[in-house]
């Protein structure tokens, strides 16, 4: 690359614009990666075509003026020239629906009616006539129909069938089809490349067979059919590799997902082996082996790169979202903000596809600012059957599977799997498409599944048609083996070789994975050791200095001069600096502020998304200031000092399902910090119990994932109807075992703020689950002072020193907002005898903390649950027999009995009048202590 060899370089160069494979498959690779000057990415031009543009322009210039009438057959041609270029169009708008994608030829090849000639008005008198190519980069000017044609055909017609003509971003769709007709869609890779492809075919292969010996007619949900799929995987990562990325995060279900972890992320064998023979690894329920996830590093050209295939439940394409959050948590702690060094990878099934609406939220977040990684590479292991449905009248509405990739205009590719070598020149198109635009892009791997749904199914009894062609179709294995045979590639000899290498490998369990890294630079992970072996008893030190955090008060209530502040907003602050000086009480969005503030301060990171976080659904929050001038934004919180860890608040798009599992993935890849989910409304939550079940509350048993998430659910009945009062506090509990999460409903500032700070500063890392509030956010009873916030602690039990312990007659337990309305009642009939004893935390049970507040009432025999939910709901189903069970420790002869609304199919009353004679009644019940 020196000066000397300037000239040659550029030789090669004009060589490599006019046709890529008239160069070296090393030089071919060095100019697809060259980076674009000054950040543009339209197409080098060769400079010897520049020098022949301006020749013809010359020429022109000299050229005589054609009489009028003496051009007819000039213009005749004119026209048919324009016919031409609107041929050329129709190649790269309907030439995927002619290519031949389906190994099995059973797919209804279409010959799209704008492909014929005589749709433009041309015939077979014209294939000898010479066109110009307009904007075509088959590297010559002019050529007959008939050579157009044919490299046409060869673009986009044969085993690739590229949509990109839906992409309205020109320089992005300009780019698409220069690679793609510069190359004719056609990978001319030498000889070592093509050998090291059929090593992998063999490896995918081999796999299976191996593991159909040993263990017959066991489930693994294997890949056959589909094996190019390694080949695809390996050519992938050593393309992101090359560009620098250190890390890539995958997700797949369970189709292939045992080949992936052995032939790709270098699982040992032996360790599937013992999977398959039942034995037990883990002291957990455990999850079954085509679930698990698995990391690993590997080395590619650019560096070693760490490899994590994300755990995965049978729910189809749920994991997308939370690979992406994983993606983005790494991509902050590297500063990545372009995406380059952590690289998403999504592998979908066909049907799954298209069925699963989180697919749909996912892509809907891939640009958005809280949630974009750079572009995400889908691939698609399009077996054309999902479990026994095939036919698309029922499968699907659209022409493909990949068809909702449109939406955000990713481009699509749609390859033959039994062509490896298409589907390795495809890998690295999507690498250098991400790489050069930082958006989504979709390979569809069209293929088939040899055996059925699994390996117990005989899938015949659904689809005979299908797989009587499967039955009589050689394994892509065997054709690329032939296929190299037949090109002198290597001899028969060889192929077997391989083969017999690969299980020979397999018996001796070794790792067969390439490039895998025996000793992984450690900077490349999360270090999780502080964090592991933590139970929710585990102490922590919440207290923070008092000036210190009235400076810190002073400090977030500022907003700087020249940012004029909407009046309402203007007040919050106000009054803010006024509880800052002392003042004024504590409310709860200050002390929520002031939360965050100190965690900041502290050195931990905070990130809070979801619908109308910065303000705050009930306009309680307003931690982003707009400027009422401008539009532009203040943040008080990422203002507090230089150097100060992020505070990362974004308003998420309407989606519940793929942003709480967004939210998850980051949680458990920041183990430093505290990551917060706030639901517009808690009932919404019910949209995303999919990544409920799942993962949050089941993710650290099954898999051991710790998870430190926290989810804002509001939640409390205000008469606002059936879809505005209930977070389904009892769906929670019902979750609830072994301490898997934590279920909180604080009635204080000083609860709430402790609470965060808690779970961020505690190294427990365990979900924690809130039922926030909403009509006690500026309850005048509802405050706290700075010095609770300062020397306090998260109170499990709030005891009742309120009230003369020897004349109460009744103690009633309670949580959250109820407990204000049986305040006020108790107040306003200046009543004595009844002790309130809240229960701010929920689960884990805090049996002991409960008994310390009931002992002063040992005597008293009445006690009472109180609840707002209708009794089938809410708490007291799923915690009855634990508060009995303290109640009785107490005072055997006391009996809990329950107070509240009665069992109801639906979760409040719709109508005002019903919930306040509702409310009214159960209050009434509650202090009446004469029953």
């Amino acid at each position: 690359m020196s000066g000397g060899n300037a000239a040659y370089v550029e030789d090669v160069y004009e060589s490599f614009l006019q046709d890529p494979s008239t160069v070296s498959e090393e030089w071919r690779e060095f100019f697809e990666q060259l980076p674009k000057v000054n950040g543009g990415t339209g197409v080098d031009i060769r400079h010897s075509e520049i020098i022949e543009y301006f020749e013809l322009l010359g020429r022109n210039r000299a050229r005589p003026m054609v009489a009028p009438g003496a051009g007819a057959a000039n213009i005749a041609h004119e026209r048919k020239q324009v016919e031409v270029v609107q041929l050329v169009n129709a190649y790269r708008l309907s030439g995927h629906q002619k290519a031949n994608l389906d190994p099995l030829n059973l797919r209804d090849k279409k010959s799209p009616q704008d492909l014929d000639l005589d749709f433009h008005g041309l015939n077979s008198a014209d294939l000898d006539s010479i066109f110009q190519t307009g904007d075509l980069s088959f590297g010559y000017k002019e050529a007959s129909l008939n050579q157009i044609i044919g490299d046409l055909e060869k673009t986009y017609c044969a085993n690739i069938g590229a949509e990109v003509m839906h992409m309205t971003n020109y320089e992005e769709r300009r780019w698409l089809l220069q690679r793609l007709e510069s190359s004719r869609s056609c990978p001319d890779f030498g000889h070592k490349t093509k050998r090291y492809l059929l090593k992998r075919m063999t490896a995918a292969e081999g796999l299976e067979r191996h593991l159909d010996s040993k263990y017959p007619g066991t489930k693994r949900f294997g890949l056959e059919g589909g094996e190019s799929l390694i080949p695809l995987l390996d050519t992938l990562i050593n393309r992101c590799g090359n560009y620098g990325a250190k890390e890539m995060v995958i997700g797949m279900a369970h189709r292939g997902r045992l080949n992936c972890l052995v032939n790709v992320l270098g699982k040992n064998p032996a360790a599937l082996f013992d999977e398959f023979e039942g034995k037990r690894l883990v002291d957990t329920s455990g999850d079954v082996k085509y679930h698990q996830g698995f990391s690993s590093n590997v080395m590619t050209p650019g560096g070693e790169m760490h490899l994590a295939l994300a755990f995965n439940p049978s729910h189809l394409e749920i994991v997308a979202p939370v690979v992406e959050g994983s993606v983005r948590a790494r991509q902050d702690r590297r500063d990545d903000v372009r995406g380059n060094l952590v690289v998403p990878v999504v592998i979908h099934g066909d049907a799954a596809f298209a069925g699963q609406g989180v697919v749909m939220e996912t892509f809907q977040m891939s640009q958005t600012r809280a949630y974009k990684t750079g572009g995400t590479v889908h691939l698609v292991i399009n077996n054309q059957v999902g479990f026994t449905t095939s036919l698309r009248e029922d499968s699907r509405s659209t022409a493909y599977a990949t068809d909702v990739a449109k939406m955000i205009e990713a481009p699509i590719f749609h390859v033959n799997g039994d062509d490896p070598e298409a589907v390795a020149y495809l890998a690295n198109l999507a690498a250098d498409y991400r790489n050069e635009f930082g958006k989504d892009v979709v390979v569809d791997l069209v293929c088939y599944r040899r055996r059925g749904h699994n390996e117990t199914d005989e899938p015949s009894a659904t689809q005979p048609v299908m797989y009587k062609a499967i039955r009589a179709h050689k394994t892509c294995r065997t054709l690329y083996a032939e296929q190299l045979v037949s090109e002198g590639v290597l001899s028969a000899e060889e192929s077997d070789a391989m083969t017999n290498e690969y299980r020979a490998a397999l018996d001796r369990c070794e790792h067969v994975a390439m490039g895998l890294v025996s000793e992984p630079d450690s900077s490349l992970f999360v270090d999780w050791t502080p964090y592991i072996g933590h139970d929710w008893q585990t102490p922590y030190d919440s207290h923070y200095p008092l000036k210190e955090l009235q400076q810190l008060a002073e400090q977030v209530s500022q907003v700087p001069d020249g940012i004029q502040v909407q009046r309402q907003v203007a007040k919050i602050y106000d009054d803010r600096r006024k509880m800052a000086g002392g003042a004024v009480p504590i409310n709860w969005g200050m002390a929520e502020t002031l939360a965050y503030a100190t965690l900041l301060k502290q050195g931990y990171r905070v990130r809070l998304t979801g619908q109308d976080v910065g303000r705050g659904t009930f306009s309680h929050r307003h931690a982003v200031v707009h400027n009422q001038k401008d539009g532009e934004t203040y943040i008080p919180l990422q203002d507090i000092e230089e150097g100060q860890p992020p505070f990362d608040i974004y308003d998420s798009f309407l989606s519940e399902e793929a942003v709480l599992a967004f939210e998850y993935g980051y949680a458990t890849t920041t183990p430093g910090g505290l990551v917060i989910w706030e639901a517009q409304f808690g009932d919404f939550a019910n949209g995303a119990q999919v990544v409920i079940d799942q993962f949050i509350t089941s993710g650290e048993h099954k898999w051991q994932r710790l998870c430190g998430l926290t989810m804002l659910l509001p939640h409390g009945y205000e008469g606002q109807g059936p879809e505005h009062s209930s977070a389904r506090l009892e769906r929670f509990m019902q979750l609830c075992a072994e301490h898997n999460i934590q279920v909180c409903n604080p009635t204080t500032p000083a609860q709430v703020y402790h609470m965060l700070r808690r779970q961020a500063i505690r190294y427990m890392r365990r979900p924690l689950v809130v039922m926030s509030p909403k009509w006690i956010l500026r309850h005048k009873l509802a405050t706290s002072s700075l010095e609770e916030l300062a020397s306090g602690t998260f109170q499990s039990v709030i005891g009742d020193d309120t009230v003369p312990a020897e004349k109460v007659k009744r103690v009633i337990l309670c949580s959250g907002k109820v407990y204000y309305h049986l305040l006020e009642a108790r107040m306003e009939r200046e009543q004595e005898d009844v002790a309130l004893v809240r229960i701010e935390q929920l689960y884990p049970f805090p049996e002991e903390d409960i008994r310390v507040a009931l002992k002063p009432y040992v005597k008293v025999n009445d006690v009472a649950w109180c609840q707002e939910e209708p009794m089938n709901q809410g708490a007291w189903y799923a915690s009855q027999h634990r508060m009995r069970r303290v109640v009785e420790r107490v005072n055997e002869d006391a009996y809990l009995r329950y107070v509240g609304r009665a069992s109801s199919s639906a979760p409040a009353a719709g109508y005002m009048s019903t919930h306040l004679d509702e409310l009214n009644k159960f209050v009434n019940a509650a202090l009446d202590t004469s029953v």
